[in-house]
């Protein structure tokens, strides 16, 4: 069975190093777990070659062509080394090699590790030395499109990271319609229009123009997280940066609620609007009337909509109290 395992690892057109006798010049260096490993890894004999000719070639230090084909065979079986993606980069910088020819090679990498965070920061590096993003956004872009990969942490990174050192902002709202009309549920394609809009500026009519844009989403589905915390995100942005400065979304969410809808994202909003106005107001003859609002909400939240966190939100309402009896002056 040993044996018959040993040669489906190594495959059948694999000829270990050992055999080879362009690299009979170089004594493999076994890796040193200490004389009593806590646990034994089993690792494949051809992985155990590989990597054993890896660390003989780093200790020499040794920056050649074949030194570059050995950590292409030695990423292949573990992408996420650091140690070899940094030593390919010394090598690649030693020989002045065709960056291109590295960027294609990512490209396939990518795509079959496309949540490997070496991988990625690889080819920022790469990026970087070459100083052209000519093909980042349309990697990323293939990436996230990718089935599961709508989300990926590391491709929405290495995107803003391009696009905000290349500027290239231009067509980058059109890119994050689509994917929120796909799902409008997709929080990174929210948090990355907030992010190409943070850099061109929210003027008074780019935030109407986007509280009126998340309304319009939140009517389709009231209940998305992801646009409820862009509505608040907008609103923040505003001169005051306060929740009550449109009175329209004011009137939309009062209007839902009216209208029997007990989203927990409407009820938090609710909550953090009223508990506003009633810090901004607490002279007010209906001061009363919107800090009770708030413990009503806390107390449904509390109860029916949100109980996993009813401390949280019975601290809500109680700090409300405490914040209401002291003096304005103290505020």
């Amino acid at each position: 069975m040993g044996d018959s395992s040993d040669e489906e690892n190594l495959g059948t057109d694999w000829l270990p190093y050992s055999e080879r006798d362009d690299w009979a010049d170089v004594t493999p260096l076994p890796q040193d777990d200490g004389p009593n490993p806590v646990v034994s890894i089993a690792y494949s004999p051809k992985f155990r070659e590989v990597f054993d000719y890896m660390r003989a070639i780093i200790a020499k230090g040794e920056k050649s062509q074949r030194a570059l084909d050995l950590t292409t065979e030695a990423l292949n079986l573990n992408p996420a080394n650091y140690t070899v993606w940094q030593y390919r980069r010394d090598i690649l910088r030693e020989l002045d090699a065709d960056l291109q020819d590295e960027l294609d090679y990512l490209d396939e990498v990518i795509r079959q590790n496309a949540k490997n965070y070496q991988v990625w920061h690889h080819r920022r590096v790469i990026v970087q030395m070459m100083n052209c993003a000519q093909w980042e956004l349309e990697l990323t872009q293939n990436a996230l499109d990718n089935d599961g990969n709508a989300k990926n942490y590391h491709a929405w990174q290495h995107r803003q990271w391009a696009i905000r050192t290349f500027n290239l902002y231009d067509d980058e709202l059109e890119f994050v319609n689509r994917l929120i009309s796909e799902d409008q549920r997709n929080n990174s394609a929210w948090n990355q229009r907030f992010f190409v809009l943070k850099h061109l500026g929210f003027t008074p009519q780019v935030i109407e123009r986007e509280l009126l844009y998340t309304m319009n989403h939140i009517r389709v589905i009231k209940n998305n997280e992801s646009a409820w915390n862009y509505l608040v995100g907008v609103l923040r942005q505003s001169p005051r940066g306060q929740l009550n400065s449109s009175p329209e979304v004011v009137q939309f969410s009062e209007g839902l609620y009216s209208a029997g809808n007990r989203s927990p994202y409407l009820l938090a909003f609710l909550i953090d609007l009223y508990q506003e106005q009633a810090l901004q107001r607490r002279e007010a003859i209906d001061n009363n009337q919107l800090a009770q609002k708030v413990y009503t909400l806390c107390e449904d939240m509390a109860t029916k909509h949100d109980v996993i966190r009813r401390k949280y939100w019975s601290y809500v309402a109680e700090h409300l109290k405490t914040q209401l009896s002291k003096p304005s002056s103290t505020e």
